[in-house]
């Protein structure tokens, strides 16, 4: 499907060291592959959970940031909690990981849960 919806580059910030490593997943990614969507899920006293998985296809409700070599797809509602988002890659010793840094600008959390023992009530 064709896609006129675009995220500029002050919604979302890719550093120079993700950009890399998924502009290489979508070299090593069967031809066809429409992006990289990134997703949210869950909630509750662990957070929104933030991942990356291969999209075969786009829909009118994806937005999409290009890079070098890359395409990220995101849908409105995962949009809703990247906004202002800085996504990184690091490496430490054989663990490596994408990381999303600032998450919570969007959607005014703090990070901390008041049921669990993290403040409120």
């Amino acid at each position: 499907m064709s896609q006129t919806n675009i995220i500029d580059s002050t919604q979302i910030k890719i550093s120079p060291a993700a950009g890399k490593k998924l502009a290489e997943l979508m070299a090593d990614a069967d031809t066809g592959m429409a992006g990289i969507r990134v997703f949210v899920a869950g909630g509750g006293c662990g957070g929104m959970q933030y991942d990356m998985t291969f999209a075969e296809t786009t829909s009118q409700y994806d937005s999409l940031l290009e890079g070098e070599g890359y395409t990220l797809v995101v849908d409105s509602v995962a949009l809703n909690y990247l906004e202002g988002c800085d996504i990184d890659f690091v490496q430490q010793g054989l663990n490596t990981s994408f990381v999303f840094n600032n998450v919570f600008n969007a959607v005014g959390g703090s990070g901390a849960c008041s049921g669990c023992g993290g403040g409120g009530f």
